[in-house]
């Protein structure tokens, strides 16, 4: 680890002859694999609702209980989403687009808006001129010294754990039913936006008109709210470690950014199922149409990926701390080093 200031070895880049033929051999959807992933998800979801509806009348107290594996299953179905809009979980661009909207409704999110600003974050990751596009906002040492108080005030509440993660489902719930004018949207994903809208009316009046509202106010909004904070967790500490890898456009590298500014998130085998494997971010970003039931092997098989930052569960939580990225030790850093470096730097020298 660098000292305060001290830049770090350069981290070497990644040829395209290295690991071009890696990522071939594991992109490509297998479809029985593909839909069987589908079906065994989506069943378990709806077995999971129906069993929660039916707890809801006898063990309130079960049904309760429902929600954590209700939320796990909806990270599951993000998931599938989210290859479906990489174009790497079937074969067949219609039926994958199909699978796309219908697992964008039940995780509220507009397929087609969300696939696009996925596009662009994967391609400018890391790339410190081109941020902002579907990431979380992230502020050098020296554009934050630059801010006036009150959006320093602004940028310190925004990056606080609460507004991450205990307000950012509400983004996902309220907020992407009416981005319609991003610069992202064009017409296509106008559109996308209402019908997921419109489906996602449908589909609660039916649910209200059948078995009433507290099925989906007290099991589906609670579980997918859980969801959610999970799913912006996995995110964040993704791409937000110390170690991470941040440069200037003309510097940044897509490999390199791919396997050392993706960490690897080692978690128990039964979060890797729900998740899908995405803790083996390094991997995706490296091949995002590698389907998520191919990420462990492609990690397993191929040293290349031995040189991703590695996260486990209880050090991640390390990272929530980690708020600017300090240019000149290329490294994030949290706002009490920021206070440490610049007391220092106002002491008056002998």
């Amino acid at each position: 680890m660098a000292t305060m200031n001290e830049p770090e070895t350069p981290v070497r880049r990644f040829e395209a002859s290295e690991w071009r033929k890696i990522i071939a051999r594991y992109t490509g959807a297998d479809a029985f694999r593909s839909l069987r992933q589908v079906v065994v998800t989506l069943g378990l979801l709806t077995g999971g609702l129906i069993l929660g509806y039916w707890l809801m009348a006898r063990a309130p107290w079960a049904a309760s209980l429902m929600i954590v594996p209700l939320g796990g299953l909806l990270i599951r179905t993000f998931i599938i989403m989210h290859d479906c809009s990489h174009g790497s979980f079937l074969p067949w661009p219609r039926v994958n687009d199909t699978i796309g909207f219908i697992t964008g409704v039940l995780t509220f999110t507009p397929f087609a808006q969300w696939r696009r600003e996925h596009a662009m974050h994967h391609a400018s990751a890391g790339d410190l001129d081109h941020r902002g596009i579907g990431d979380i906002k992230t502020l050098t040492v020296s554009e934050y010294a630059a801010l006036l108080p009150w959006r320093k005030l602004k940028y310190r509440a925004y990056r606080h754990p609460f507004v991450l993660f205990g307000l950012g489902p509400l983004h996902m719930i309220i907020l992407q039913r009416v981005s319609f004018n991003k610069p992202t949207t064009g017409g296509k994903q106008q559109w996308n936006i209402w019908m997921t809208n419109a489906a996602l009316v449908g589909i609660s009046a039916i649910a209200v008109m059948t078995v009433g509202w507290k099925p989906v106010l007290l099991l589906y909004l609670p579980a997918y709210y859980l969801a959610a904070a999970g799913g912006i967790w996995l995110f964040y500490v993704q791409h937000q470690f110390e170690e991470a890898y941040w440069e200037r456009g003309q510097e940044w590298d897509y490999a390199t950014s791919a396997i050392m500014g993706a960490s690897y998130l080692r978690l128990p085998a039964v979060l890797n199922w729900f998740t899908g494997h995405i803790g083996l971010h390094h991997v995706h970003h490296l091949g995002p149409r590698i389907p998520n039931y191919r990420l462990k092997r492609a990690h397993e098989e191929n040293p290349i990926f031995a040189e991703a930052p590695v996260l486990t569960f209880s050090t991640a939580w390390r990272t929530l701390s980690l708020t600017l990225w300090d240019e000149a030790s290329k490294r994030m850093i949290g706002f009490r080093e920021y206070h440490q470096m610049q007391r220092v730097a106002a002491q008056p020298t002998r």
